[in-house]
């Protein structure tokens, strides 16, 4: 038995679900998502909340229950209220700004890094040394991030670097004499 598929995903208020077949629809104050479940779940509306049931006990129908259920959750938190990453950044002359709609990053290299923001999500730097990304959909939010932190990892001796906000970075001893 899951544990996580037996619980129903309540919907807050001002979400709606439609299901057609084996697609299901989340309307919200903060846009609209879509999620085309597999064949082995049954997808039921019940007053206010959306089930997830599977169709027999075959493993495969087991392991998509959960998370079928998982990510209709996903769809009413995206809705409802949004996902958010928080980047900060550290060592002496990094900074980010905005640029109209692209994200230009200060990191040490000859140049200036501009990071053209994909459709879909926010982001935002409310200091030179932040950066926010906001959106509906959990892995676009969370792949525009590791994005931009890709293009400067901290680094483990001085720390310097992107990193998420409260990322904890192993630090190394330099060299002795």
């Amino acid at each position: 038995m899951s544990r996580i598929g037996k619980k129903p995903v309540e919907l807050p208020k001002g979400v709606t679900a439609e299901i057609k077949g084996q697609t299901i629809e989340v309307k919200g104050p903060k846009g609209t998502r879509h999620f085309t479940a597999t064949d082995d779940v049954d997808l039921v509306l019940e007053d206010g909340s959306v089930a997830v049931k599977p169709r027999g006990t075959s493993k495969r129908a087991r392991q998509q229950w959960g998370m079928t259920r998982s990510m209709i959750e996903n769809l009413t938190v995206g809705v409802s209220t949004g996902f958010k990453k928080e980047l900060e950044i550290q060592g002496v002359g990094y900074r980010a700004t905005m640029q109209g709609k692209d994200l230009k990053l200060a990191l040490g290299y000859s140049h200036d890094v501009i990071f053209a923001v994909p459709e879909g999500v926010t982001v935002s730097s409310p200091k030179q040394t932040e950066i926010v990304v906001e959106g509906i959909d959990q892995q676009l939010v969370g792949q525009v991030a590791a994005n931009i932190r890709e293009w400067r990892k901290p680094e483990p001796y001085k720390g310097k670097g992107i990193r998420y906000k409260g990322e904890f970075v192993f630090r190394k001893e330099g060299k002795k004499k």
